[in-house]
């Protein structure tokens, strides 16, 4: 099924029976933060009652236990960084958004790997869009099945996350367990830059983290679906789905 929607003034058209999903399962694979796989555990109750077909049980009933900013995609809102509890629940209005990805390399400094606002500045072409993917180059496939921990991944500068702000971005999303640094005693400076923290907090901007995207897709104008967990936590897992955006209508 193909829609047609606008923008800048131009009729364009996606195909949304090509979805292109760059979420990562909450699973035993993929994770991050020095915390182990997720748990799924069947009920017991008494001694009779179990929640596992596979142990003699009528249905499959489990508990999971996770972390939602350390296993799978996952979107958060100011809430992650902030005294005040705020629910990404809440803050992400609507579920459809005209997104552009790139491909950003990172610089090396000290030891670390930064993306810089003048990389980000020189790869952005698409203009009024509202959420900015960022793919990581080189794109290792093990971006999508390791423990992420101690690997000190790459990271967006401070500067780099003012200017995708002030570009008007409400919605960025980064293969990357965090867009700061893994160890960076706290600072969180790129969360608190794109969320405008403490000068003029954004209740309603997002960042997605733990993405993956194959190189298969090319750079360039998506309508975003992203879906996130009804879950009135400051993060929450998260799905989102990619289509390509082929042109003007003729």
């Amino acid at each position: 099924m193909k829609i047609t929607f606008t923008h800048q003034n131009k009729a364009l058209t996606a195909d949304l029976s090509k979805p292109i999903d760059i979420s990562l399962a909450v699973g035993d694979i993929t994770r991050a933060w020095y915390i182990n796989p997720p748990k799924f555990e069947p009920v017991r109750l008494g001694e009779n009652w179990v929640g596992s077909v596979a142990l003699g049980g009528a249905v499959n009933f489990f508990d999971i236990t996770f972390n939602p900013h350390a296993h799978g995609t996952h979107t958060e809102c100011l809430g992650h960084v902030t005294k005040e509890r705020h629910s990404v629940n809440k803050a992400l209005r609507g579920s459809w958004f005209v997104a552009e990805l790139i491909s950003a390399e990172t610089e090396k400094r000290h030891g670390d790997r930064v993306i810089t606002a003048a990389e980000i500045e020189k790869k952005c072409r698409q203009n009024e869009v509202e959420a900015l993917i960022i793919r990581t180059v080189p794109n290792s496939a093990s971006k999508a099945t390791e423990n992420l921990s101690n690997t000190n991944w790459p990271f967006l500068e401070e500067a780099a996350a003012v200017f995708i702000r002030e570009r008007g971005i409400k919605h960025l999303l980064i293969d990357q367990p965090s867009v700061d640094k893994e160890e960076d005693g706290g600072a969180l400076a790129a969360h608190k830059a794109f969320w405008n923290i403490p000068q003029n907090p954004n209740l309603h901007t997002t960042i997605t983290e733990l993405i993956f995207v194959a190189d298969a897709v090319p750079d360039g104008l998506y309508l975003l679906n992203l879906q996130v967990a009804p879950m009135e936590n400051d993060a929450a897992p998260s799905r989102p789905v990619l289509f390509r955006v082929y042109g003007r209508v003729e």
